[in-house]
């Protein structure tokens, strides 16, 4: 912590997400600072540091977790990197923000238990949308009767990109649909319903040369026969947009994961009086930036020792849910998620 005393980061690479939305977010905080940034390629991240004016650059990942100044890390990295330099952030004293998903599986990610109770630093998975305004109404109307009563949520999350090179086509590292962006539906239908799916099925298409999905549809059923629906991809035309279904309502979030910050966020009520949502009406919320919420919110917790709301056995949840939608495309039917 530094003498003003403001939580100081240190980021875990110099990856785009960190440099192009993360930093610029929480050089925003006058709560926290961003003390270190660090790369396995010391130019590199002397030059991140140059341009968003970060104090100190480390030539390797290590150097940043032997920094004493550093109370909280950001890691970045590579799906199948996240668990690995996570413990070895805790192991150095530190607490930890790492991008979605945590691990590659719920065993994977449970392995963190012993070392974050040992430490008594934190880890906090990164769905930053549960910070953001529009998902708080959301659920403050799904859980409070305005919609009736609700049974189902629709998502839908797609983009295309089809560069063999890119991390999310990798299979061996983590890459694919799935992991990369359908742990927000799953997050989502958590969020929302405030529990855990009792089964899951999943239909699964995968591209011939990488071996990732770039198709994968599921259901998630909740107690109560409550369900939710997804599809997502990583080669079909940009898109997203949930709705939130209920017996005399619906929410329709048209920009649900990747809100700009400089924006008014709107969701739109409707109550199916008339069709497409003629009579629909609008909430409106200021721009704010999703990023800088969660970092904040991260931050302030782990500076007063409060209890994480979404810590790490809410990570490990989420991925039980994942392994069962695995599990189901190599059975072809339908999968129990297993309690945590």
């Amino acid at each position: 912590m530094n003498t003003s005393g403001q939580a100081v980061w240190g980021v875990l690479s110099t990856a785009n997400i960190a440099l192009a939305q993360v930093v610029p977010a929480l050089q925003k905080s006058d709560r926290l600072v961003v003390g270190a940034i660090s790369s396995r390629d010391g130019d590199r991240a002397a030059e991140a540091a140059r341009s968003l004016g970060i104090a100190r650059a480390y030539g390797s990942y290590e150097a940043l977790l032997a920094d004493p100044q550093i109370d909280i890390v950001y890691n970045p990295l590579p799906n199948h990197l996240h668990v690995p330099w996570t413990l070895k952030a805790l192991e150095a004293g530190k607490h930890v923000l790492c991008e979605k998903p945590l691990a590659l599986s719920a065993a994977e990610a449970a392995t963190l238990s012993e070392a974050s109770q040992r430490t008594g630093k934190n880890v906090r998975e990164a769905f930053m949308i549960r910070h953001h305004p529009q998902w708080l109404r959301a659920r403050e109307l799904a859980q409070g009767g305005a919609l009736g009563e609700v049974r189902a949520i629709h998502v839908s999350f797609c983009y295309d990109n089809r560069d063999p090179k890119n991390v999310r086509n990798q299979r061996e590292i983590g890459g694919g649909a799935l992991l990369d962006i359908g742990c927000y539906a799953v997050a989502v239908g958590r969020f929302i319903f405030g529990g855990e799916p009792e089964r899951v099925v999943a239909d699964v298409d995968r591209d011939p040369d990488f071996g990732t999905d770039r198709l994968t549809s599921a259901i998630m059923v909740f107690s109560g026969g409550r369900r939710l629906v997804f599809t997502c991809a990583t080669q079909l035309v940009r898109s997203q947009e949930v709705q939130i279904i209920g017996t005399t309502g619906r929410v329709l979030i048209p920009v649900p994961f990747n809100q700009p910050p400089d924006r008014e966020a709107r969701l739109l009520i409707d109550d199916g009086t008339v069709l497409k949502g003629g009579a629909a009406t609008i909430d409106t919320f200021r721009a704010v930036d999703q990023y800088l919420m969660q970092a904040e919110s991260f931050s302030d917790l782990c500076m007063t020792g409060d209890v994480d709301p979404y810590g790490l056995q809410d990570a490990v949840r989420n991925m039980s849910v994942i392994d069962a939608l695995w599990e189901s495309e190599q059975t072809r039917g339908w999968s129990a998620v297993k309690a945590t």
